[in-house]
């Protein structure tokens, strides 16, 4: 593995968790450093860190909000 990827994973707690419950991309990312992008797109779908999940969590919190409003009044 490059140490700039080695790095990358090591400063961000996110990426450090998921390779701790994903084991198996140590063996990708040392095969080849180019899995890391794919490495990242699948901690972000687990976590639930993609744009469009970010715009649901938003809406949701928005409906939650206004309807507290609306039991208040």
């Amino acid at each position: 593995m490059q140490l700039i990827t080695l790095y990358a994973l090591k400063n961000d707690a996110k990426m450090h968790e998921f390779l701790h419950e994903n084991s198996n991309w140590y063996k990708y990312l040392n095969r080849n450093s180019k899995n890391y992008d794919a490495f990242i797109k699948a901690m972000r779908k687990q976590y639930k860190l993609t744009p469009t999940d970010k715009i649901s969590s938003t809406l949701d919190n928005i409906d939650l909000i206004s309807t507290v409003i609306q039991t208040i009044k």
